[in-house]
């Protein structure tokens, strides 16, 4: 019979390979198909495999996680539970409190105490999010290209993004939230935000590369909400007050 699995984690071919090794060595297991762009293995084996056995198999691949789409709508539709969300967006939480408590701090006796904050929340935001693309350049890649509309097209946007990202951390660090810094953020957020809301609306089951390779963080809404506000916050540096 066959069977339908989603797995979080695969990056590229290397990745497939091992999750296609770890599930065939399951006694029952016959053939294994795997499609890395949406994150499906289709099992075919003499009888019915159950979820925990994959598991089993791919428990030495710690990066990898085997969901079964029959069991779980809220996965299904690329959702996480709650409990799951939680856990697996933990370090984007725990980044976003570290930098929303830093530019607190650093603006408290600012002129303009709100501005500064976002531009420095901006700086650390830009800083933080390359440095973990930069941990694994090749990672990110594959998984940036599997989503972005540009990336889809030149390999090469991909692996200058997190150059620009990380240009952009110094620019809002230094030269503050000034009108050409302000624009460029915007579309590059707003242009990356496109690209996620479609992957999400598709239902895809990918990976966001948004901290690279590092932490397996699911492709859902709160993607969407992250570059939402970035593009917000730049709006706020491009409209007269």
């Amino acid at each position: 019979m066959e069977q339908v699995f989603l797995i979080e984690g695969m990056t590229c071919g290397g990745c497939v390979s091992r999750v296609q090794s770890a599930i065939l060595a399951i006694p029952r297991v016959e053939s294994v198909q795997i499609d890395l762009a949406n994150g499906q293995a289709k099992v075919l084996s003499e009888e019915k495999i159950a979820p925990a056995e994959l598991r089993t198999a791919l428990a030495p691949l710690s990066h990898y996680h085997i969901i079964d789409p029959a069991n779980s709508t809220a996965t299904r539709m690329g959702e996480p539970t709650a409990t799951g969300a939680f856990q697996k967006f933990w370090p984007l939480i725990l980044i976003g409190l570290f930098l929303l408590a830093i530019s607190s701090a650093i603006a408290w006796d600012s002129p303009e105490p709100m501005r500064r904050a976002m531009e420095v929340f901006m700086g650390g935001f830009f800083l933080a999010f390359s440095f973990f693309k930069f941990l694994d350049l090749r990672g990110f890649v594959r998984s940036f290209s599997r989503y972005d509309l540009l990336a889809k097209q030149s390999s090469l946007y991909a692996w200058i993004y997190p150059f620009l990202e990380l240009a952009l951390g110094f620019g809002w660090g230094f030269a503050g939230g000034t009108f050409s810094i302000a624009l460029v953020t915007l579309l590059l957020m707003g242009f990356g935000a496109i690209g996620v809301i479609r992957a999400v609306r598709q239902k895809q089951a990918i990976q966001c590369a948004c901290l690279g390779t590092v932490f397996q963080l699911p492709m859902t809404r709160v993607t969407i909400i992250e570059d939402l506000l970035m593009v917000i916050m730049s709006l706020f540096f491009l409209i007269p007050s």
